[in-house]
């Protein structure tokens, strides 16, 4: 999905209002002065509303009569959209709320992935394997590139779901991209991560071995790791146990686990 901050005015305002709200800049609950946004933006009062739209889109805002339009509570916001979680992750931020978001994105991910291998080693192709070799290939190319390895990490995940060839699945890439991209981007611009390359490497032999079980077994030392590697980014930035929580998902530990365009036009 393209972002919009690529799409021109319309998209630019989209994207500064999200993170405004998700930022915690305009609370939950509180209403927006719409002439004053329109003015601070230098923006059109439809541009804005349109703006607005998207946002009512995704459960971030609504409006109602005599009320106006105003931020919604956060239980009722998309967090599973693409765009909510991206903006969440890249919006320079480091709030309780996204430590909270990155801890519930580890264990989706020790929930999905393990199984997800398993289906993959049963099902994949000589193309799903091309793509795997690709992308571990890219792995161990970046010299230090943390952009490169985001970016390679992130296309052996993808091609990883790809291959368990279930619609569903695949979409969940979706999901976990924005905060896999997040972790990485922490874990690969310090010096403390440990190599990718092994974990994933043992991954993809077990996958094309057609091994479900070592798959699995393979696929949750690659989560234990990535835990680990927040773990020590946490120590070396003397932060709170937050890494430590997230790492605890990674290894496998798994808890038990009005019409709003009617409001927009009468503003």
């Amino acid at each position: 999905m393209t972002p919009y901050a690529r799409r021109g005015v319309h998209g630019q305002t989209v994207e500064v209002l999200a993170r405004r709200i998700l930022g915690g800049e305009i609370p939950e609950g509180a209403t927006l002065d719409l002439v004053a946004l329109q003015s601070e933006l230098d923006v059109s009062l439809t541009a804005l509303r349109e703006s607005l739209k998207v946002l009512a889109a995704k459960g971030m805002v609504d409006a109602r009569q005599k009320r106006g339009t105003f931020v919604r509570t956060r239980a009722e916001w998309n967090l599973l959209d693409v765009d909510v979680l991206r903006w969440q992750f890249e919006g320079g931020r480091t709030s309780e709320a996204d430590e909270a978001l990155l801890r519930n994105l580890a264990e989706v991910r020790a929930i999905i992935e393990p199984a997800a291998v398993r289906l993959a080693a049963g099902r994949r192709t000589d193309a799903d394997l091309a793509a795997l070799d690709g992308a571990l290939d890219a792995m161990g190319e970046g010299g230090g590139d943390a952009a490169h390895a985001v970016e390679a990490d992130l296309a052996f995940h993808r091609a990883l779901l790809a291959a368990t060839h279930n619609e569903l699945l695949e979409r969940m890439e979706m999901v976990i991209e924005s905060g896999l991209a997040h972790r990485d981007r922490l874990v690969h611009s310090s010096p403390h991560s440990e190599d990718p390359v092994p974990a994933h490497r043992a991954v993809l032999d077990a996958v094309r071995d057609r091994d479900p079980g070592a798959a699995e077994t393979a696929m949750r030392a690659l989560l234990d790791q990535a835990g680990r590697d927040l773990d020590r980014l946490g120590d070396a930035d003397g932060t709170d146990d937050t890494a430590g929580d997230v790492g605890d998902a990674g290894n496998g530990h798994v808890p038990d686990v009005s019409d709003e365009t009617e409001g927009f036009r009468s503003q």
